[in-house]
């Protein structure tokens, strides 16, 4: 993700960007010539997307597409230079919205939120942690506030590692939704935090499909935990021997190193507060998980279920602190109630294993719940000034799953779709509102827009009585065999007429051929999908039979007992299912969003091999359809493509005007009647609101720039020229200095070093004096130069005045103080050269002397 580049060193601008728009296309969509154009709005992100421009405005909503790279635009300098700056005086950038909310909420004192959305993939996680980021750098510190910063930021890796996983189309890829809010008190610094978790994917826990994997927190803590802790929870290192994380046979990924993440998650976990008792806790419940996976069930003769696998309930009876023979029965035994009395039912193979992993899809799932409300706690606002606590101001991030079609669309993408549904019509609705509300805040004429409403597809899933939830509830409660084909059978006697809904009953022979018997079509206003019936009814009742509720309620484990509340098994009222509880969650979540002042972001996936320079036009096609943008844009394209203030407009094309240049004295409104009047506006060009000026048409505002860009260049020339003779003259005054510089430099060096010199001198003379005066006596500071002086000079002599055979007998006279050592170093020196002398007689030479020397004895 990264800012403009640069043109002549300077650093483009929302503004003077304006310029560059052949190259880089415009900054903002708005101002796009052929605004209702698809191929033209891609166009512009692709010409971004070349120059690492990843950002783009739709007015005030921020297009982001994920650049698949690091890219380096976050620093503290960049946080630094989007920091209290005007919104359209910077390029478009993720740390843009964040300070626009940020003062909107200190300015106005109302709640802001920001809505992050996009498909699997599309950046969203990434945006809401830059945003996360850019408050805790820029916003006021103290050492609370330093704390609950901290905080907000490691809650992220923990969420992550229990909430997000590999898919298909993301490494990392939220399997939940996560609505979180800031709290700010009236000094602007965040003190506290809440958020809210939104249907997590629990069937993950239990099967993923091909090329997918389980949470990451399985992976992390079997290849980051230590020996002592992996052998407390009775796991290995190797994912392999695990049921529930080989499904998907994708246990390994190049590109996650789930022992640094493991590294990353414990220190997270200390920081939001939890100790090492709650750490051992929390990790006995993934691991018990995993043992649960490995339960297996035999059949005996009647057959009925019998556990094989005493190891697993071992480990699953001690880290859950449970009885493990009641353990053993609750798992193959089901509890029934009829008239007041007790009975267990036996259960076959399916049913065993059925109840298995309903038991671990719940103590997952209701340990995530904990695990969220564990975080509250710990970001909740703890200070002692009420006052501060009273005059908080909230500011949310919504960060929650994209639209979601697969090969195989089952109960959770139903849900995540209905849920963009609902978000797609409340950013219309806002959209439409804002955009109304300020023509009218301005005095202009509002002009209503046609877009698509797409309120009936979300009555289509959420009417009473009517709607698919509605009927999918009325199935899953009613007596009788109720099957996943009976509710579509349902579902086609209710909504057969529905234009939105088809399926392979309804549907003409070309639609049959490409939907399966158990599938029902929506047509979503992203486009079709396929949803398969097969496991809505056992997802959507979400049960857990009765007796191994009752052992849960019964563990030692603080967390587990805590998840599972006692009053559920005396509670006659029958509990909401799954779609029910996600529809009135949904319900609350609107409700929240539409108290605030929104901002949005729209991610964008780029390609599915995340790579980093590929641009997949077909894909982003979908996505620019499903997540409305066209139509956003021509909601903002209503009447006027761009609007101003007029402080603004008038202090960037003063120029163009002789009598607005260089000053304009007045009211900021008149010079900008004066400035277009100059510039040839003609009436049905432009509007005057009441503090912003309005052009209908991009080409006008081209036209603007174009003209304002002559004027620069001619300056620039006018510049060039002043500055070539300018700096000419300069050259010559500088290059003169540095002559005379050299020069005094040169001579103070020849004096200094002569100076030395003599000083030296005149040091060595004074020492060899004090010497001669002293060399007589024995060794002392005074004489020790003069003496080593003697040496040196004796030796020195005596090497070139050495003798150079046995008959030459003469010596250099040594000084008194070398008397003995010159008498020591002549015998040294006549026994060499004898020795030399001997080594170079030959044998004859030899065999003649002895001759001669025996002849005379």
């Amino acid at each position: 993700m990264q800012e403009a580049p640069a043109i002549d060193g300077i650093r483009i601008t929302m503004e003077s960007a304006l310029t560059a728009r052949d190259r880089v296309g415009v900054q903002d969509f708005v101002l796009l010539e052929n605004y209702t154009s698809e191929a033209a709005f891609i166009e512009n992100l692709r010409k971004r997307f070349k120059e690492n421009l990843i950002y783009t405005y739709i007015g005030s909503v921020l297009v982001s597409v994920n650049p698949y790279k690091e890219l380096e635009i976050y620093s503290k300098q960049h946080m630094e230079r989007y920091r209290g700056v005007s919104f359209y005086e910077v390029s478009p950038h993720i740390y843009a919205i964040a300070d626009n909310s940020y003062r909107s909420l200190r300015t106005e004192r109302k709640d802001q939120c920001i809505l992050i959305s996009g498909e699997s993939g599309a950046g969203k996680t990434e945006a809401s942690k830059k945003i996360l980021q850019y408050y805790a750098v820029t916003c006021p510190a103290s050492d609370q506030v330093e704390t609950v910063k901290d905080r907000l930021l490691q809650s992220n890796p923990v969420l992550e590692a229990f909430g997000n996983a590999k898919t298909l189309r993301n490494d990392n890829s939220s399997r939940f939704g996560k609505y979180m809010d800031v709290q700010f008190d009236y000094k602007g610094a965040p003190v506290g935090g809440h958020i809210l978790n939104y249907l997590l994917e629990k069937s993950r826990v239990v099967h993923q499909n091909h090329g997918e994997r389980n949470f990451h927190i399985f992976y992390q803590l079997l290849e980051g935990g230590e020996e002592d802790l992996l052998r407390r929870l009775g796991l290995d290192r190797s994912a392999q021997n695990y049921q529930y994380l080989i499904k998907g046979q994708c246990a390994r990924v190049s590109s996650i190193n789930d022992k640094n993440e493991w590294k990353i998650v414990r220190k997270a976990l200390s920081v939001i507060n939890f100790n090492d008792d709650d750490v051992e806790e929390l990790l006995s419940i993934v691991a018990s998980v995993l043992h649960l996976g490995n339960v297996q069930f035999a059949s005996d003769e009647q057959g009925n279920a019998q556990v094989t696998t005493e190891n697993q309930i071992k480990y699953l009876a001690r880290l859950l602190s449970v009885d493990s023979t009641v353990l053993r029965e609750s798992l193959i035994h089901k509890k029934i109630i009829a008239k007041g009395e007790e009975l267990n039912s036996p259960l076959n193979l399916e049913q065993a294993a059925y109840a298995r992993d309903a038991l671990a899809k719940a103590i997952y799932g209701r340990t995530f719940s904990w695990l969220v409300s564990k975080i509250n706690k710990s970001l909740a606002y703890k200070g002692s000034d009420m006052y501060s606590l009273g005059n908080a101001s909230v500011l949310g991030l919504l960060d929650i799953y994209g639209f979601e079609v697969f090969q195989h669309n089952s109960f959770e993408q139903f849900c995540i779709n209905y849920c963009n549904e609902k978000l797609q019509q409340l950013f219309i609705e806002l959209t439409l509102k804002s955009e109304q509300e300020e023509y009218e805040s301005e005095g202009i004429a509002w002009e209503p827009v046609q877009y698509f409403n797409n309120k009936i597809i979300c009555d289509l899933v959420e009417e009473k009585f009517k709607g698919i939830i509605s009927i999918l509830d009325e199935e899953c409660l009613r007596p009788g065999e109720a099957t996943d084909t009976t509710f579509l059978e349902k579902l086609e006697e209710t909504v057969k007429n529905h234009p939105h809904f088809v399926t392979h009953k309804l549907g003409d022979q070309k639609t049959r051929k490409c939907l399966g018997r158990d599938e029902f079509r929506l047509l979503h206003y992203a486009g079709e999908v396929n949803y398969s019936v097969v496991g809505f009814l056992d997802k959507n009742n979400d049960l857990l039979f009765r007796n191994l509720k009752e052992i849960m309620c019964d563990s030692g484990n603080p967390i587990a007992h805590q998840c599972f509340d006692r009053s559920e098994l005396t509670d006659k009222k029958r509990p909401e299912t799954a779609a029910t509880q996600f529809k009135n969650s949904l319900s609350k979540l609107m409700e929240i969003l539409m108290s605030k002042e929104p901002s949005y972001v729209r991610c964008i996936k780029p390609n599915d091999a995340k790579q980093a320079v590929r641009f997949d036009e077909v894909l982003i096609r979908h996505q620019v359809k499903y997540l409305g943008l066209i139509e956003n844009v021509r909601v903002r394209r209503a009447g006027f493509a761009y609007r101003r203030k007029y402080e603004i407009f008038l202090q960037r094309y003063k120029s163009l005007c002789p009598e607005t240049w260089p000053n304009w004295d007045g009211r900021a409104m008149d010079g900008v009647a004066v400035l277009v009047k100059s510039l040839g506006y003609k009436p049905e060009e432009y509007k005057m609101g009441r503090t912003k000026i309005f052009i209908r048409f991009p080409k006008t505002l081209f036209a603007t720039e174009d003209a304002l860009e002559v004027r620069k260049q001619g300056i620039a020339t006018f510049l060039q020229a002043r500055w070539r003779g300018y700096h000419q003259r300069q050259k010559f005054l500088h290059m003169k200095h540095s002559a005379i510089l050299i020069q005094s430099w040169w001579r103070g060096t020849v004096g200094r070093r002569k100076a030395a010199k003599r000083k030296w001198a005149v040091d060595v003379i004074r020492r060899l004096i004090k010497g001669f005066i002293y060399r007589n006596q024995p060794r002392c500071p005074e004489n020790e130069y003069f003496l080593d002086y003697l040496r040196y000079s004796f030796l020195m002599n005596l090497h070139r005045n050495m003798p150079k055979s046995v008959l030459d007998k003469s010596w250099p006279v040594p000084p008194p103080s070398l008397q003995e050592a010159s008498e020591l170093l002549r015998e040294m020196c006549m026994k060499n050269m004898v020795w030399k002398y001997c080594r170079r007689i030959s044998p004859e030479w030899k065999q003649q002397v002895n001759r001669n020397k025996n002849s005379g004895a």
